[in-house]
């Protein structure tokens, strides 16, 4: 079982920066994608951005040029900095895990989510 700690949400103004933190346990981080997601009150969550265990990322479009994603295999972490807030990105941010063993079969873990608000 892995457990998912998301950490760094808070209240920023508008053009600001946040960076979130999410520590995985276990010992299947190096070998998993690592994804953040956000959900907006009366929305479907998204995926904000994912990295592949070797290292590539990859971005939604409204938050390319402003957000970057990077991991820690030796600390089973991966960030999230956000920078140039818009109010646009509140929501609650969620870190996933999705790793997929020798037989084939996925596994799919999420963390219990941080608030982000951006006040204009």
């Amino acid at each position: 079982q892995v457990q998912l700690v998301e950490s760094g949400g808070g209240l920023v103004q508008s053009g600001g920066s946040l960076r979130l933190s999410c520590a995985a346990s276990g010992s299947i981080f190096r070998l998993a994608n690592m994804g953040w997601y956000r959900q907006a009150p009366g929305r479907q969550r998204e995926l904000v951005a994912d990295i592949t265990r070797g290292g590539s990322s990859n971005y939604a479009d409204s938050v390319k040029g402003r957000f970057t994603i990077s991991r820690d295999n030796a600390k089973n972490t991966v960030y999230l900095q956000m920078n140039s807030l818009k109010p646009e990105d509140t929501a609650v941010y969620y870190c996933n895990l999705k790793f997929r063993d020798y037989t084939g079969r996925m596994f799919d873990y999420w963390g219990q989510g941080t608030q982000v608000t951006v006040s204009s």
